[in-house]
């Protein structure tokens, strides 16, 4: 039981000084969009004013159609994403993305979508070669009481830090200084707030530790609370150290564009479009719950999470049609059959998967222009 302990940690942030403290002592690092958005809409026009002068347009030059790319959560139908964008990409009509958002599975494939085309063989790799031993180790079930989670991610570590490497961060930077934008969302438990982190700009710092910064953000907004480990990630304020605890961004929300309370009607005008990937089923997925108590919770969550991710796709449909943003969605469609095995992970379910989204893509992927909510349904 001595060996149990949990996880020790420094200093929370005052919860009156959340927004003060700084990563790598970067003001511009993270954002927590429910009072920044000043600070967000600030970034976003920098980001304008770098894209014009990487395209060499006159300061009142119109600006081009810009594209933005919003991945889920999902865990492993991450694959479904992941194969999308492939077959986007071989069929000659995937956009370069003015903006990536991702969280949890989808905060794993954002890096190598925001990149584009060339990263396309690890987005292939990550979603059909590794299975849930490259994920996560199953702990002993007293760390249920004593631990910060039931299985150690040091597995999720090594595969991260394997494809996001030094050459990655500045390709990240460079598209940065173009004016693109990637953003990743993860859950300040402490603060109990979302936190947008601005990973271009974290990779083009040049500050000790970046690098480090980013796969713990990554790591961080894969962690499903009690299941995989939280991230204490370092910030500074007034010059003593902090720690704040990280889990999964879809403790919150499963997706994410740009907050509500920023208007882009209000912004200059230019032809948006946004491609939301839901990486989850679109309609219930039924299964025979056993009256067990894991079982059940376990149902529960999953429940909690699918409806999670189907409400954010309606909250960014009024959004995007208040903004004038031309909305489009991808989701798992029932025609895809291949049940979901007990385990997660699963290399073969994966591959399948892969391939169903992969093939959609190929010839032209079918997007939706309204959330199933909305949309017309034949019972």
């Amino acid at each position: 039981m001595g060996g149990c302990a949990g996880t020790e940690r420094l200093t929370a942030v005052p919860s009156d000084m959340t927004v003060r403290a700084l990563p790598l002592g970067l003001p511009n690092a993270r954002f927590f969009p429910a009072t920044q958005s000043a600070e967000l809409i600030a970034e976003g026009r920098k980001a304008v004013q770098r894209q014009r002068q990487a395209l060499g347009l006159a300061k009142d030059a119109p600006m081009p159609p810009t594209q933005f790319l919003a991945l889920s959560g999902g865990g492993d139908d991450g694959a479904f994403g992941a194969g999308l964008l492939v077959g986007w990409s071989d069929a000659g009509t995937r956009p370069e993305f003015q903006l990536v958002t991702g969280v949890s599975t989808g905060a794993l494939i954002a890096p190598l979508a925001f990149l584009g085309t060339r990263y396309d063989p690890e987005l292939r790799a990550v979603y059909t070669t590794i299975s849930a031993d490259d994920v996560y180790k199953k702990r002993f079930f007293t760390s249920a009481l004593f631990d910060d989670a039931l299985s150690d991610t040091t597995p999720l570590w090594l595969l991260i830090s394997r494809f996001v490497d030094e050459g990655m961060m500045a390709n990240i930077a460079t598209e940065y200084r173009k004016g693109r934008l990637l953003f990743i969302g993860t859950t300040d438990l402490d603060a109990q707030r979302p936190c947008l982190w601005n990973i271009g700009a974290i990779a083009d710092s040049g500050r000790p530790g970046a690098l480090h910064l980013i796969r713990e953000i990554l790591r961080a907004s894969s962690a499903i609370p009690g299941m995989f480990q939280p991230l204490l990630i370092d910030v500074e304020l007034d010059g003593r150290k902090y720690q704040e605890l990280h889990v999964d961004g879809g403790a919150i929300a499963q997706m994410f564009l740009y907050p509500p309370n920023i208007a882009l009607r209000d912004q200059p005008y230019r032809n948006r479009k946004a491609y939301l990937i839901l990486n989850a089923r679109e309609n219930a997925e039924w299964t025979a719950t056993k009256p067990q108590t894991l079982t059940i919770v376990g149902r529960a969550i999953s429940t909690m999470i699918k409806y999670s991710g189907t409400n954010d796709t309606l909250r960014l449909y009024t959004t995007t049609q208040r903004d004038g943003v031309d909305y489009n969605l991808a989701a798992i469609g029932d025609d895809f059959t291949t049940p979901h095995p007990a385990g997660n992970f699963d290399t073969a379910y994966m591959n399948a998967e892969f391939d169903y989204a992969y093939r959609q893509a190929r010839h032209g992927y079918p997007w939706k222009k309204k959330p199933p909510q909305l949309a017309a349904r034949q019972n």
